[in-house]
């Protein structure tokens, strides 16, 4: 029977959905090892929540990262970076200029260690926070170093970097842990995770170029800061989503008792599985799509494959939520966590959908579109609206969560799958403008 399946898995492995379901199972087990962090670091901690604050922190502070990502990826693709010698050279153009923006931003950042402590809900975790923008701009160059690889079509490095930075954040910051650094070692851990990752790629990099030792003489594309100013857009975006999916955690602890809002929160974070399978896709999707509409392909069908990738991976996950919330969230969480299980299924329903959305921005921050803002802008002012008239249960408040979310993705999917302009053929003698340039990526070497 494994010999007859044979062929057909390798077909799918190098097939374009083999690509995304890699990517996306590299997300799956990223999202497993950051559950069993989760589960371990409550256990060691008598403060966790103080490190969920923290975490939260950075999370916004990723923002910027994720953005680049997309734009690092898409121009990439496009040759806009640059090829081969010229690519390394604007990568490292990019770190020079993030190592000393990073440089000014740690020194602040120690400097105002208590006021940000204070401002995160920390005040006995100075250091911890003081470690908040080092790990931002750590993941930036990660996120950078992730797009250029996409960019390149190393899709298997990408996952592997994904897989192993949730490893090395948490046997780094259990270790850290162990010797006395608490809170703040465990954060810390993120940090080293993110350094280590940044090394990793760049090497691949390198070795996928084949300048594993000569670098010289490459011309760098342009710098850091144009590059930022460009994912502006992006950046907006990605905001947009990170609101969307976590302002229902904010507002729940104004609508209900300390017990009631830390239990909802238990079952938000299990519900939101289905947002790391949908960025495992993204990752594919961008560079794929890009790639598709400098060639003027039509790249719709890129996204609904990629959706179709998350709605295979919600039907069990559905299943389980609907028939078996309150013994899920009392195994891994303990029972006393479990009181808000009503909330398991419209959640993870509402993330579901919220998986989708996240998608179809990509799908549009591919193809450089940006009036979709204003509408996906307009839902996430809607929802803290909503949420404060919701009812005082968990799961009323998080039916409110999954209507604004099916209304989002309405629009943004309404939006996304609208045909692109033809552009009317030009009179007979009249010259084409070229197309745009295309980085062909070298077949991955399969004996590494």
């Amino acid at each position: 029977m494994l010999k007859r399946l044979a062929p057909a898995v390798d077909t799918l492995r190098g097939s374009e959905t083999g690509k995304a379901v890699g990517l996306a199972g590299a997300m799956i087990i990223n999202n497993g090892i950051a559950l069993v962090a989760s589960v371990v670091f409550a256990r060691m901690l008598t403060d966790y929540g103080a490190l969920a604050a923290l975490v939260s922190y950075l999370l916004i502070l990723t923002v910027v990262g994720q953005a680049l990502q997309v734009a690092t990826a898409r121009d990439g693709v496009l040759g806009r970076l640059g090829t081969g010698a010229d690519l390394v050279a604007t990568l490292e153009r990019w770190g020079w200029s993030l190592g000393a923006f990073t440089l000014v931003a740690t020194i602040a950042s120690i400097l105002l260690r208590q006021p940000i402590a204070d401002l995160v809900g920390v005040p006995r975790q100075p250091w911890g926070a003081a470690a908040g923008i080092p790990a931002g701009c750590a993941y930036l160059a990660v996120s950078i170093m992730r797009g250029a690889l996409q960019g390149t079509g190393e899709y298997r490095v990408v996952g592997i970097s994904l897989v192993g930075e949730q490893t090395i954040r948490l046997i780094a910051g259990a270790a850290l842990a162990v010797i006395g650094l608490k809170v703040t070692g465990a954060f810390l851990g993120s940090l080293i995770a993110y350094v280590a990752m940044t090394g990793y790629c760049m090497l691949r990099l390198r070795d996928r170029l084949g300048l594993q030792h000569n670098t010289s003489g490459g011309v760098s594309a342009f710098g850091l800061w144009r590059h930022v100013r460009v994912a502006a857009v992006a950046i907006a975006a990605l905001a947009v989503i990170q609101f969307l999916q976590n302002i229902d955690l904010i507002i729940a602890n104004h609508r209900f008792s300390q017990r009631v809002a830390s239990s909802y929160a238990v079952a938000a974070v299990a519900a939101k599985v289905l947002i790391w399978v949908a960025m495992g896709a993204g990752f594919y999707l961008v560079p794929e799509c890009s790639r598709l509409r400098s060639k003027g392909i039509d790249a719709r069908p890129v996204l609904l494959r990629a959706v179709g990738i998350i709605a295979v991976c919600a039907i069990p996950c559905l299943l389980i939520f609907a028939v078996g919330a309150h013994p899920l969230l009392s195994l891994v969480f303990g029972r006393k966590r479990a009181i808000a299980s009503s909330s398991l299924l419209p959640l993870g329903a509402a993330f579901t959908v919220l998986a989708g959305t996240y998608l179809a921005v990509q799908y549009m921050l591919a193809l450089h579109r940006s009036k979709f803002l204003i509408a996906i802008g307009l839902v996430a002012a809607l929802e803290p609206v909503l949420l404060l008239q919701a009812p005082r249960n968990p799961a009323g408040f998080a039916t409110v969560v999954l209507g604004v979310q099916v209304l989002g993705a309405v629009l943004a999917f309404g939006l996304a799958l609208r045909p692109l302009r033809t552009t009317r053929a030009a009179p007979a003698g009249v010259p084409q403008p070229a197309p745009a340039p295309v980085l062909q990526a070298a077949e991955p070497d399969r004996s590494a």
